[in-house]
């Protein structure tokens, strides 16, 4: 009798082996997003494609996994972007989201994944405050921020000249972050702001918020909003002839759906910033051909979509290596503890904060007669190498690692 304990000890070792060795490899990725609105082509279906891409390319598949991705349309409503996160989370057995474009959307989903303990990684939203007072353990922020985008096309116009600004404002929390940011920064390089108006998502008549901005004589009218608000910003400014009586227009958060768009007699000489582009090598290239054969229409992919595929593959990458796929803190800590390394956005790295850190380029788009075919758009003009590109940790008063000092970029 006196072996029982240790008779006991060893059933318990052999069942509980057998109950890890049986426990099904199944994922369960959705991808939360707007799929109808303002923001559908520059992430909408296009993002769910990438994210199949990124499955495909883990070859989890291949070693057992069963791996489901499920998709949504948020509406650009933080409350059902919320509701459909709990849903999924509560119910479907959803381990991740991604994309999560709409800033106010992420802002919301952001705090229940953290309450669920599941993993968000963000590509569509752009406000920084993902990894400044809001952020969390279980969210990484994957494409660009609003500090970055000012800082890449804020800076370079205010030295290039454009010193006076006045900023047509998306009236919700990623609009008011991207002002605010780019706003600091023209003051920083000695620009002035003269004024700003907030503007409603999804505005089809810009006329008195352009009249505002003319009227203010700035050389600089920054528009502070994306996807479909920027593009019918900028054709109906020049219905109103803003560029044409002496005034320039700063594209803060431009895609390239949207200069598909606008086209290139209209959008020619805009100045962006970007993490990615289509064309830049031949990584890029082989993506967006595998990408665009599956996209109606044949559109090559943004940077949102870009995102969500990088993002995806790095969080398969650390699933195959091991991490627990239901603890959402520790597969993020584990994405976190290795460098990302990808065809699209190169070497980089996860940040305590959850900020993925990575080059950023500046681009300004080509000319009519520059371009050698469709979506041949962007022209190189600057690298914002990867320590400078995003805010330093520091000073982002992200509460659970407050103090600490940025890591070395990666190279």
């Amino acid at each position: 009798m006196r072996e029982l304990p240790g008779i006991l000890a060893l059933t318990a070792a052999l069942v509980i082996g057998q109950a890890q060795a049986q426990t099904p490899k199944v994922l369960k990725i959705g991808v939360l997003n707007d799929r109808s609105g303002p923001y559908a082509d520059m992430g909408g279906a296009g993002s769910e494609i990438a994210a199949r891409l990124a499955v495909e390319d883990s070859g989890l598949r291949a070693k057992g996994w069963t791996i489901d991705i499920v998709s949504a349309d948020h509406q650009n409503k933080a409350d059902v972007a919320a509701n459909i996160a709990r849903e999924w989370y509560d119910a479907e057995g959803v381990d991740m989201i991604t994309d999560v474009t709409n800033s106010a959307a992420a802002l919301a989903v952001n705090q229940i994944t953290k309450d669920r303990n599941k993993v968000m990684l963000a590509s569509g939203p752009a406000t920084s405050e993902l990894t400044g007072k809001a952020c969390t353990p279980n969210t990484v922020h994957w494409t660009n921020d609003t500090w970055a985008l000012a800082h890449g096309t804020g800076k370079a116009i205010v030295q290039t000249g454009g010193k006076t600004w006045f900023f047509l404002t998306a009236d919700y929390a990623f609009g008011q972050a991207l002002e605010r940011d780019t706003a600091a920064i023209v003051k920083a390089s000695g620009g002035t702001v003269l004024g700003s108006v907030r503007v409603p998502l999804g505005t089809a008549d810009f006329s008195s918020f352009l009249l505002q901005a003319q009227s203010s004589k700035a050389q600089i009218v920054g528009l502070a909003n994306s996807g479909g608000d920027t593009t019918n910003s900028i054709k109906q400014a020049a219905e109103f002839g803003i560029v044409a009586g002496g005034q320039n227009l700063a594209g803060l958060l431009v895609y390239i759906t949207d200069v598909h768009a606008i086209g290139l007699d209209t959008a020619q000489g805009l100045i962006l910033t970007s993490p990615f582009y289509w064309d830049m090598n031949d990584g890029t290239r082989a993506f967006a051909k595998r990408f665009s054969a599956q996209m109606r229409g044949g559109a090559e992919p943004s940077m949102v979509q870009a995102g969500v595929y990088s993002a995806t593959l790095h969080y398969l990458k650390v699933i195959a290596a091991g991490a627990p796929p239901k603890d959402g803190r520790k597969v993020v800590d584990a994405m976190k503890a290795i460098p990302t390394d990808d065809p699209l956005f190169g070497m980089g790295s996860i940040r305590q904060d959850g900020r993925k850190i990575h080059n950023m380029y500046l681009f300004e788009v080509k000319k009519p007669s520059e371009s050698k075919g469709p979506w041949d758009y962007y022209k190189l003009r600057a690298t914002i190498p990867a320590a400078d590109a995003f805010r330093p940790i520091a000073d982002g008063g992200c509460p659970f690692v407050a103090g600490l000092e940025s890591p070395p970029a990666a190279k």
